[in-house]
């Protein structure tokens, strides 16, 4: 879809890049939730063959075994070429069981990865996933060194106006969809402490995040902020969908997002459809007040 400018020209974006997030991986390559990421990465390259990057926001892996990364290997080493760089956090399936250190090395080792969090900058915006520090089975813990470094990275730029893009598998709690408390899919064990340091920097942050698996359609989908936290994305999965009347489905979706001058732009994508969610696309105007 094209955007139009003032001039009524066609506005190309400075800056795209997709999210997606929860595929799963199987050691068998015939398994559904392997070809769910294979045809993900096959219409990024087809609809965004400029994007500059895919960022993944966790469980890559459905138990974290050695034949499950094997298998996600293979799939994106089989299209990377025509792909962009890819970035990855962590989640509780890739992590969440067993001993912290040997899952920890094995997630990095497959994802090359340089720790269970780090930052980049492309194109001048900057781009920071967030990890967490033990093997908890469903929620994450981030320790007061993770805090204080995302404190002083958001803190990078400020002048600028520009967003920055978080990422963390776990979504804090009462904010997007699978994260209201009565739904139990929150998971940051920091959730206040967390919430203090994003509420200081909401009018660049925005955060990305998946673990829930909620459809894109669900009614909170997208979280606005309110009145003291930058706007949250839930990033649905790759591998399987669920539901606001908590069912599990069959399905596939993810992000698209294009970064202009003075907003930034994000748009659903059904994955197994080929078809964009015009129900959960959302504008934000930059620089934010």
């Amino acid at each position: 879809m094209q955007i139009l400018g003032n001039n009524g020209q066609a506005e190309l974006p400075l800056l795209s890049f997709q999210v997606i997030t929860d595929t799963h991986i199987r050691s068998d390559p015939e398994h559904p939730y392997n070809r769910g990421l294979d045809r993900a990465l096959k219409d990024i390259a087809e609809n965004s063959p400029d994007s500059r990057g895919i960022m993944h926001a966790g469980d890559v892996a459905d138990h974290g075994f050695p034949g499950e990364y094997e298998e996600f290997r293979r799939i994106w080493n089989e299209n990377k070429e025509v792909l962009p760089e890819l970035f990855l956090t962590m989640g509780n399936h890739d992590v969440g069981l067993g001993e912290w250190q040997s899952r920890l090395s094995r997630f990095l080792n497959a994802t090359e990865m340089s720790g269970a969090y780090h930052d980049h900058w492309i194109d001048g915006y900057h781009f920071v996933f967030l990890g967490t520090e033990e093997g908890l089975e469903l929620y994450c813990s981030l320790s007061d060194a993770q805090l204080q470094w995302l404190d002083a990275k958001l803190g990078e730029g400020d002048s600028s106006g520009k967003p920055t893009f978080v990422f963390l598998h776990q979504p804090l709690l009462n904010t997007v969809s699978g994260s209201l408390e009565a739904q139990k899919w929150s998971g940051v064990t920091q959730d206040a402490e967390l919430k203090a340091i994003l509420s200081k920097h909401r009018s660049r942050a925005i955060l990305f995040t998946g673990h829930t698996h909620w459809e894109l359609e669900a009614a909170h989908h997208y979280f606005d902020g309110g009145e003291s936290l930058p706007p949250m994305f839930n990033c649905a999965s790759v591998a399987y969908l669920w539901t606001d009347e908590d069912e599990g489905k069959e399905g596939s979706q993810g992000y698209y997002v294009e970064v202009y001058a003075d907003r930034v732009v994000v748009r659903g994508r059904d994955f197994q459809r080929g078809q964009w969610i015009e129900a959960a696309r959302v504008e934000l105007a930059y620089p934010r007040d």
